[in-house]
């Protein structure tokens, strides 16, 4: 039961202050494996995937979480076993403010509540390595508990009430209304085309280029962010930009176009900006291509997240293999649409052909060994799936490879 600001709170006896000090001490240097799975409480379950998916969240929830844990241990060094204030420092407010602008509401906060369950089981492993005093380790006990309960909702509570006026602030202004019609068009909402491009500002009939720039940085700057966006643009030869603030560490960019800079070229133009990370989608036409083209760029950014990738800059097509070899469905269908294109419907001969000759590195007599036929039989085949090839075998073999064995075993499905 969380006490009341009414209630008094209970005192210590002297022994128990001490080893309640003790015990502060080594929480404020916490082990790496207690971080980890202070993290992966706080991000499991259902109510926290649509955080968990999202790499910038997911960041500023495991920097929230690991200041509250360290708030509470060095208050308790100071004052041991008394009630604890909430914590209201900026990695805190950041992670909430991130949520707000993701359109999350305080129930993205039950991160706080998951940790605290981590936090506990590991205090009592701690307080009974300090003591095996039966009375002074009940005492411990009791008021440790109602200290960390206590500390989590007072936390919640004072957060909930910065979120609220945070969502009130956006509320008002263009940003606001940017943002809703930004959502509403990825969520595919009945929303027109002329109203949605009169409240962004920017056409929706023409090609699009979506990407995301965010920060990996504990303290990102806005103005950094804003600097590497207008780089992506000259790069990319666009005159203007839709850019969308999505959160404190991250901006929703998007370039009318289909052209898409080199990445290695980028990579040059951002050195300045070591933090700064790019991810972008393929291009595309219309309200659904603006709409595709984001989502690309969102599962750049998770793959890279989920692969602590080093890389600064990625595109779909750099990551789009990887993942459907971690077992997207939906991915794995357009990665073999996208690389085989009429191959994909060709006939069995004609694909089997392909697989066996990247198989045979490129040897046209092993290849028509391996198939049993004669070699000029290989050769028209490979001529006709060039015809077809979105881009030559030569160029392409592996993903042509992979995207074959996967249609394979796909069979109609896919």
């Amino acid at each position: 039961m969380v006490q009341s600001a009414a209630s008094p709170w209970p005192t210590l006896s002297p022994e128990a202050r001490d080893l309640f000090r003790r015990g502060a001490e080594i929480v404020l240097h916490p082990r790496a494996e207690w971080i980890e799975e202070l993290h992966e409480a706080s991000l499991g379950g259902d109510s926290m995937r649509a955080v968990a998916e999202d790499p910038v969240l997911t960041e500023g929830t495991k920097r929230a979480n690991l200041a509250n844990l360290l708030h509470w241990a060095a208050a308790n060094v100071q004052r041991p076993g008394e009630r604890v204030a909430a914590n209201l420092n900026q990695e805190v407010l950041d992670g909430a403010r991130d949520m707000v602008r993701r359109g999350f509401d305080s129930g993205g906060l039950d991160a706080y509540r998951r940790a605290q369950g981590v936090a506990w089981r590991r205090w009592i492993e701690i307080c009974f390595d300090l003591t095996s005093d039966p009375v002074l380790l009940r005492e411990l006990l009791d008021v440790s508990s109602l200290s960390i309960t206590t500390f989590i909702e007072d936390t919640v509570a004072a957060v909930s009430e910065r979120m609220a006026a945070e969502r009130t602030e956006l509320t008002r202004g263009a940003h606001a209304e940017r943002r809703a019609t930004v959502t509403l068009l990825l969520e595919g909402a009945p929303i027109s085309r002329s109203r949605a491009e009169a409240q962004l500002g920017y056409p929706l009939a023409g090609p699009h280029t979506a990407a995301i720039v965010w920060s990996g940085s504990v303290t990102p700057s806005s103005q950094q962010l804003e600097t590497a966006a207008e780089t992506l643009m000259r790069a990319s030869g666009a005159s203007h930009r839709l850019t969308v603030v999505a959160s404190a560490a991250a901006l929703w960019v998007w370039l009318p176009g289909r052209t898409q800079p080199r990445a290695d070229r980028l990579a040059e133009d951002l050195a300045p900006h070591p933090d700064v990370r790019v991810a972008l989608g393929r291009p595309g036409s219309g309200i659904d291509g603006f709409r595709r083209s984001h989502l690309d760029a969102a599962a750049t950014q998770r793959m890279l997240a989920r692969l602590t990738s080093p890389q600064q800059i990625a595109r779909y097509q750099d990551i789009q293999l990887l993942a459907l070899l971690t077992g997207d469905p939906a991915q794995a269908g357009e990665f073999i649409a996208d690389t085989l294109g009429g191959l994909r419907h060709a006939d069995a001969e004609t694909r089997e052909t392909v697989r066996a000759y990247v198989h045979e590195l490129g040897n046209t007599t092993r290849t028509a060994e391996r198939l049993y036929t004669h070699r000029n039989t290989v050769v028209r085949r490979l001529a006709r799936a060039d015809e077809l090839l979105p881009r030559p075998l030569a160029e392409n073999a592996v993903d042509v490879a992979v995207a074959l064995e996967t249609l394979r075993w796909l069979g109609s499905g896919a």
